[in-house]
């Protein structure tokens, strides 16, 4: 009996290389047509009842494929329970390979009992013994259970732990066993080990990928911290972590080397001023990002640009990780907008953003908008409710996951961003208008907002990668204005068009975009921008569905990234003409 339960321990881990096993001798022969017809037979009546139920080719181009169709056959049958499957005698006649299968009695569990597995290990495996009381004994179910529970083992500290079945008795094909773990020694984090060269601090790093001495080890962490490390675009890692065990102390090593990273940009050009004759109009843009602060992950940003006669546009960004030695992430945002003559809008944003492991980034923040009225507005046009003066405070959500290859030139993977807030709008009376205006409009109402985008990036081959993009938002308000709306246009929402040249109370742009890559950093690109936009306000509401296409190309210089795309756009404000095509451009230079 004691034989019979080796035997079969023995059986389950042989079972994963079975179809490597050695089929017994057979004297190989081959007809002119190559072709060989496969006839297997079951050695008794229980044996081709159950026979029956399979499906196999018998018409094989040739006896190698005819051997492995008879090896595949037995797995197949071992797999299903019946575990002493064999075939006892192969011979050819002619251009038939004879088989005479051996398929035996199913073996079943009479009993799988509970060793000395914790509720944890229960809950986390999915173990219950009425699973295993008089049912098929599956080699690969077994498999999987064992791998269940040392995957949760591996989570929570504990490495090395095996799994094993104790007191075996086999009776009339019938299996008796109990189920035991041994976790062995549970091992915690050491420190973390930085191998190349970078300036980042394992400190920082350590905190971001939340890897903390005395901490126990868990492998989820070691495998899901090469998806954050693509999050950052000032390192890139060159090859996996390693984790090196000593005793109860595990140490891991990521081999890491900086990347350029910091911008600083400017592009200036002239245009004839509107208002002034004879005169020049500068327009341009400056940027300065610095990322990875000493080597701490800090990030500064600031941007300014002035699109037209009159409107400038300027915006701030401070991000500083491990908050107070936390995990949590801290930041700080600021957005100015001056439109001509006709308003302007200051929104500053506060959020406190936090990591997790395998469910990317998840945020909270807090929006204070400040929209006034310029003193060259018309009051009819505040009468019309087309501009107000406005305060607004939100309080949001904001979710970010990240799995892309590459920050900065990805070839595969998505990316998703969702965002909800809701806040109370003010209306602030304007000078200008008669006191009385107010008196039928309802100063304080609710408002909330939508934000998505989602991108996924299908790699085609060794060189091209297929982008298909979805961005949108929506605000819901009782009552919109002008300078409340979203903005659209340009080269990074829907080009073929100025930048800003749609105002949106809600919209979405679809984008279906070819890159084929000439180096790793370079690629041309052609593409097609399908967008559609709403406006709600109160005197007129329109929609339009606007498109762009074009081509571009993006390359790498020792100045920076260079992009330049060619488009032509259509909406029921600008027809598809090439009078009309734009060229937009951007640089960004990196140190």
């Amino acid at each position: 009996m004691y034989k019979i339960a080796a035997f079969l321990l023995c059986l389950l881990l042989w079972l994963p290389f079975v179809q490597a096993q050695e089929l017994p001798p057979v004297k190989v022969q081959q007809t002119k047509s190559q072709r060989v017809q496969l006839a297997v037979k079951a050695t008794d009546a229980a044996g081709r009842q159950v026979l029956s139920q399979y499906n196999f080719r018998q018409a094989q181009p040739d006896s190698a494929e005819a051997l492995k169709e008879v090896r595949a056959l037995v797995y197949r049958l071992q797999e299903d329970a019946f575990l002493l499957a064999s075939a006892d005698s192969l011979y050819f006649s002619q251009d038939t390979l004879h088989v005479k299968l051996h398929v035996g009695q199913p073996f079943e569990w009479a009993q799988l009992r509970n060793g000395n597995l914790s509720e944890g290990v229960l809950v986390e495996s999915g173990f219950r013994e009425k699973f295993y009381h008089n049912t098929p004994f599956k080699p690969s179910d077994f498999v999987r259970l064992q791998q269940r529970i040392l995957y949760y083992a591996e989570r929570n500290g504990y490495p090395f732990a095996t799994v094993w079945l104790d007191s075996v008795s086999i009776s009339d094909n019938k299996i008796n066993a109990t189920l035991m773990v041994e976790k062995a020694f549970a091992v915690t984090y050491d420190t973390l080990e930085i191998v190349g060269k970078t300036k980042t601090q394992p400190k920082f790093l350590m905190r971001y990928l939340q890897l903390l001495p005395g901490q126990l080890y868990n492998q989820d962490q070691v495998n899901a911290s090469q998806r954050m490390l693509t999050a950052l675009p000032y390192i890139k890692a060159t090859g996996p972590p390693q984790v090196r065990f000593t005793g109860s102390k595990a140490k891991v090593y990521y081999f890491l080397e900086d990347r350029q990273a910091n911008q600083i940009d400017g592009v200036a050009g002239f245009l004839p001023d509107p208002n002034r004759a004879n005169k020049l109009l500068i327009t341009g843009e400056a940027n300065l990002n610095i990322r990875n602060i000493r080597g701490s992950g800090k990030q500064l940003g600031l941007q300014w640009r002035r699109v037209s006669a009159g409107s400038v546009i300027l915006n701030g960004e401070y991000l500083h990780p491990n908050l107070f030695g936390s995990p949590f992430e801290g930041g700080v945002k600021f957005n100015l907008m001056k439109q001509d003559t006709t308003f302007i809008t200051v929104q500053p944003r506060v959020q406190l953003g936090y990591y997790m492991l395998k469910y990317g980034k998840f945020s909270v923040f807090t929006e204070w908008r400040n929209s006034r009225i310029l003193s060259e507005v018309s009051p009819q046009r505040l009468q019309q409710l087309d501009l107000a003066d406005a305060q607004t405070t939100t309080y949001g959500l904001n979710y970010l996951w990240n799995n892309l290859d590459d920050f900065y030139f990805p070839k595969r993977g998505r990316l998703l961003e969702l965002q909800f807030s809701a806040g109370t709008k003010k209306l602030l009376r304007n000078a200008d208008v008669e006191k009385s205006f107010y008196d039928t409009l309802d100063l304080k109402t609710s408002q909330l907002s939508l934000g998505l985008r989602l991108e996924n990036f299908l790699r085609l081959g060794k060189s091209s990668a297929l982008l298909t993009r979805l961005r949108g938002e929506a605000l819901l308000s009782d009552r919109i204005f002008l300078n409340d709306m979203y903005r659209l246009g340009g080269l990074s929402s829907l080009r073929g068009f100025d930048d800003y040249f749609f105002y949106a109370s809600a919209y979405a742009v679809g984008t279906l975009e070819y890159r084929l890559f000439t180096a790793t950093d370079s690629y041309v690109l052609l593409f097609y921008d399908q967008g559609y936009y709403r406006s709600d306000l109160e005197a007129s509401r329109q929609q339009d569905y606007p498109f762009g296409v074009g081509a571009g190309i993006s390359f790498s210089t020792g100045a920076g990234i260079f992009q330049l795309v060619y488009s032509l756009g259509e909406s029921e404000r600008q027809p598809l003409s090439f009078k009309y095509s734009k060229i937009h451009f951007g640089i960004t230079s990196k140190f």
